[in-house]
């Protein structure tokens, strides 16, 4: 498959979204502000670690994916609905509708409620109290090791509903933007390009190889698709969506236009 230039295009956002505990919840925002090398605010700002991860709150620094509980093993996060304030740091945790466990993140005790909460649920897959741990200064909860903007073209999403022959939840791929009203794929023609988006400017940096995360449903748990390999065999690649990095600071908002910069 090949996958044009994107020069003839303006997309729109749809949707914005941050995480504001790695593999819990999303929520969505109608605007954000951005610095330069920054991402969402509060995106991936809490962790829920492993028992046996070392992670050193005062000088915390980037870790693999396997230190935290994650949905790529982990896939009874996804039966939980958590809500989280950001104005007073506190997560509630709801199972099939029912508030579970509640805390303030940023409260020993409050900390500590949480913890014991997924101790019980997770049991023996957090290997221990899992411990529920904050970013500091430039760390980063992300897989990766510096900070990004992820953006999903839903018409490339629906290419793959076509392929798959199913309704698929755009929340499995865990964007940051969302856009639409552009060609499936064309997005992979920008790598290496700048955009705007509102008044920030990104550079698109790369394509988005996915994992066996996207498989969960994010609503049930379940391992209900493999999207894995429906995109290998409908598209001859496992990737879906790209990053971006910020070059310019900037506010951007549901409905603003996306556009490559001449």
């Amino acid at each position: 498959m090949t996958y044009g230039n994107g020069c003839m295009m303006s997309a729109t956002i749809s949707t914005i979204c941050r995480f504001p505990v790695k593999s819990l919840s999303p929520e969505q925002l109608p605007s954000a502000t951005l610095e330069v090398g920054g991402t969402i605010p509060g995106d991936r700002r809490f962790a829920l670690a492993l028992a046996s991860t070392r992670f050193d709150g005062t000088s915390p620094h980037w870790q693999h994916k396997s230190s935290f509980l994650i949905l790529m093993k982990n896939e009874k996060l996804a039966a939980l609905e958590t809500v989280f304030d950001p104005a007073t740091d506190d997560l509630k945790v709801l199972r099939g509708g029912k508030q579970v466990a509640r805390g303030k993140l940023t409260d020993p005790v409050g900390r500590a409620m949480i913890e014991d909460f997924f101790s019980a649920y997770m049991k023996n897959e957090a290997h221990g109290k899992p411990r529920l741990v904050e970013t500091q200064g430039d760390g980063i909860f992300t897989n990766q090791k510096t900070k990004l903007i992820s953006i999903i073209n839903l018409a490339s999403l629906r290419d793959l509903e076509r392929v798959s022959g199913t309704t698929i939840d755009a929340t499995r791929f865990r964007g940051n933007i969302m856009i639409d009203g552009i060609e499936a794929w064309s997005e992979f023609g920008w790598l290496g390009k700048d955009i705007t988006c509102g008044s920030a400017t990104f550079k698109i940096k790369d394509r988005i190889e996915r994992c066996t995360a996207i498989n969960v449903n994010p609503t049930t748990g379940a391992r209900d698709q493999n999207l894995v390999k429906a995109l290998q065999v409908g598209f001859g690649h496992i990737d879906m969506g790209i990053f971006a990095t910020v070059t310019k600071a900037g506010s951007f908002a549901t409905d603003d236009s996306l556009n490559l910069r001449d």
